[in-house]
């Protein structure tokens, strides 16, 4: 079977390598896509701009995708999630098509912090748990949200969290408090995972642990709704949030005590793929858009086309799309046979790489459409806005790059011991050994 193909002039949404049910599926989430998503962007604009968080059409397409097993399509291949059990490496085409819209992935219950938050309640739950906080999430009746970072520490060493999560006889108490948090300031929130420091004297690894907390407990409140860089999230709206002596009963504790942070990287994973091949799909939009814009307009007696620059961009737009396409494909296969253990490396090096490319695509993109590329006609701004929260967002760059150098392997012995080295110093030991003279 060919791989799926896009409706962006023919660019491919990452088809290949993807076979059987799953090339089945990403072929019908694009014809859905396609036919009935697109065609309502203007009116979701429309709709968001006039201060509705959720266009009504938005719940019937959800309704009609569902009916067409267009649903929870990110979820890994476990029981009970109610969609066709596609590993990551087979969702990765589908997440690339949703990254094309802000919204989209919502029609198809794949959107952020949901699904991420789903893949870890399916890994951890107890059944009880499942019952009360997952169903919901697969049957699209319930909203979650993800409470990790904070404003009073350096968030980006996880291990600063200072929110208290202290047991008091059959129950846990919460405090603290948390900010941009996806999906915090969205009305219709069911539920957070909250991560918290259970036992302040266990080793800075092992302190942590992850709580289910219902949104209407006692105690918690929404500070403000927070935008980045000015950019509103209407699908997931962002929050501070505080929790003051929030109390739920101590079966609502995720995962065991002290593995908050394993906890959270069951979810974390997959999360940074999901939002990688999202900006692949972000990219290739953009790039749709700068190539009708270069042939429409003309500048001082040229067609935009006709620019040496204009040219450079979109090739090297293209090649950062591609080479970015086959080390997410990569980093996807690599989860699915070994794990996030096994996989953290090549995904830490999608995470760094795939934002940046996505950025400087968006850069090169408002350059070429000039003031219209930031207002809100174009998803330039979003695709650019998208891209630097996500070089901070699940682990900033400078955190991802320190970990990929500590796995760099070391060679042996001094530079003048290399075989590379042509020029030695008088006295090395190998001179004898070869018979040359300095």
């Amino acid at each position: 079977m060919e791989a799926p193909r896009s409706d962006i002039d023919g660019a491919e949404i990452g088809g290949a390598g993807v076979g059987g049910a799953g090339a089945g599926i990403a072929a019908r989430a694009e014809r859905f896509f396609a036919t009935r998503i697109l065609p309502r962007h203007a009116d979701w604009v429309a709709a968001t701009q006039a201060g509705e968080r959720m266009p009504a059409f938005v719940a019937t397409l959800r309704e009609e995708a569902r009916a067409e097993g267009l649903w929870n399509l990110g979820i890994p291949p476990r029981a009970g999630s109610g969609g066709p059990g596609l590993s990551n490496r087979d969702f990765a085409p589908i997440a690339e098509l949703t990254g094309r819209l802000p919204w989209a992935s919502l029609v198809f219950n794949c959107h952020a912090p949901d699904l991420p938050n789903m893949i870890m309640l399916d890994a951890l739950a107890t059944p009880g748990q499942r019952e009360r906080f997952l169903v919901p999430l697969l049957e699209g009746r319930a909203a979650s949200a993800f409470a990790m970072t904070e404003p009073d520490v350096a968030s980006s060493d996880a291990t600063n969290i200072a929110t208290t999560i202290r047991a008091d006889g059959g129950d846990l108490v919460v405090s603290g408090r948390k900010w941009f948090i996806t999906g915090a300031a969205a009305p219709d929130l069911s539920f957070h995972i909250v991560m918290g420091v259970t036992d302040p004297e266990a080793p800075r690894t092992a302190r942590h642990s992850a709580v289910l907390v219902p949104a209407d407990a006692p105690g918690i409140r929404v500070e403000r709704t927070l935008r980045f860089l000015g950019w509103d999230d209407h699908v997931a709206p962002i929050g501070e949030i505080v929790f003051d002596e929030v109390r739920v009963s101590a079966a609502n504790m995720l995962g065991e005590p002290g593995r908050g942070f394993d906890a959270a990287q069951v979810r974390l994973g997959p999360a940074r793929l999901h939002h990688a091949f999202r900006c692949i799909g972000l990219a290739e939009m953009l790039l749709d858009l700068m190539k009708r814009r270069m042939r429409e307009r003309t500048a001082f007696g040229r067609s935009l086309a006709e620019y040496d620059s204009v040219q450079q961009w979109i090739a090297e737009g293209r090649i950062g799309i591609d080479m970015s396409r086959h080390f997410l494909n990569h980093a996807a296969a690599e989860l699915d046979a070994n794990g996030f253990k096994a996989s953290w490396r090549a995904i830490s090096m999608a995470k760094v790489h795939v934002p940046r490319m996505l950025q400087e695509i968006a850069d090169r993109a408002l350059q070429l459409f000039g003031a219209a590329g930031g207002s809100d006609d174009h998803l330039i701004h979003h695709a650019f806005v998208y891209a630097r929260m996500f070089r901070i967002a699940d682990g900033p760059d400078e955190v991802h790059l320190r970990q990929i150098f500590r796995s760099e392997p070391v060679p042996e012995g001094a530079l003048q011991d290399s075989g590379y080295v042509a020029r030695r110093a008088a006295g090395h030991p190998n001179d004898n050994k070869t018979g040359r003279t300095q």
